[in-house]
C-alpha cells in the first residue's frame, strides 16, 4: 500500500488532522466497538473546528509544529535509495553534461527572446522543441557532437571524482604514496606529515 521507500520519514500531521485523530479516540471510547461513518464523521469534526476558538486550537497547533520538528530531522537522516538525494548532493560532484537538444536551445533562446518578448518560458521551450524538430541531421549534429564530447569528459571526471572516494581534501597526496590504514580522519593532516613520512 505504502508508495516509494519504507524507511521514509511519516509524513508531518497538520493542526486539523491531530485535531480528527482526538475526535476519533474520544467516539472510540464513548462508543467502544461502533464503526464510523467517515465522510458524516469528518463533516462533524469540520464544522466544530469551525466554532472552535482559537485557543483551543492551541493545544493542536504545538502538537503540529513538535511533528513538522520531528519531521525535519528524520527528513534530515534519511537517505533515500534513488530519488529524492538533492539535500545530499556533493558539491564537488562533476556536473551532468547538457544534451545536443539543451545546447541548442541555450544558443537559440536569446535570438527567440529578442524577436518575441511577450513569450513566456513555457511558449518559448515549446517553440523551441518545434524548431530542433524540424532540423535536419546534418543541422543537428554540431550539437550533437559537442553534447558527446561533454559526456565523454563528463564520464572522465566521473571516474576520477569517484576514484578519490569524493573525498575533496587530501586526495593528492594519497595518490603520491601507498596508504595502509583505512583511517579517512588522517586525510586533512596528510600533505603536513608528509615531509616526514618520506623517511620512512
Amino acid at each position: 500500500m505504502a508508495k516509494g521507500d519504507p524507511g521514509k520519514p511519516k509524513g508531518k500531521m497538520s493542526s486539523y488532522a491531530y485535531f480528527v485523530k482526538t475526535c476519533r479516540e474520544e467516539h472510540n471510547k464513548k462508543n467502544p466497538g461502533v464503526t464510523v461513518n467517515f465522510s458524516e464523521f469528518s463533516k462533524k469534526c469540520s464544522e466544530r473546528w469551525k466554532t472552535m476558538s482559537p485557543k483551543e486550537k492551541t493545544k493542536f497547533d504545538d502538537l503540529a509544529k513538535q511533528d513538522k520538528v520531528r519531521y525535519d530531522q528524520e527528513m534530515m537522516n534519511f537517505n533515500p535509495g534513488k530519488k529524492g538525494q538533492k539535500q545530499k548532493k556533493d558539491p564537488n560532484a562533476p556536473r551532468r553534461p547538457p544534451s545536443g537538444f539543451f545546447l541548442f536551445c541555450a544558443e537559440e533562446r536569446p535570438s527567440i527572446k529578442a524577436q518575441n518578448p511577450g513569450l513566456g518560458i513555457g511558449d518559448i521551450a515549446k517553440k523551441l522543441g518545434e524548431m530542433w524538430n524540424n532540423l535536419s541531421d546534418s543541422e543537428k549534429q554540431p550539437f550533437l557532437s559537442k553534447a558527446n564530447k561533454l559526456k565523454d569528459k563528463y564520464q572522465k571526471d566521473m571516474a576520477d571524482y569517484r576514484g578519490k572516494g569524493k573525498g575533496s581534501g587530501g586526495a593528492s597526496s594519497a595518490k603520491s604514496k601507498p596508504k595502509d590504514d583505512d583511517d579517512d580522519d588522517d586525510d586533512d593532516e596528510e600533505e603536513d606529515e608528509e615531509e616526514e613520512d618520506e623517511d620512512d
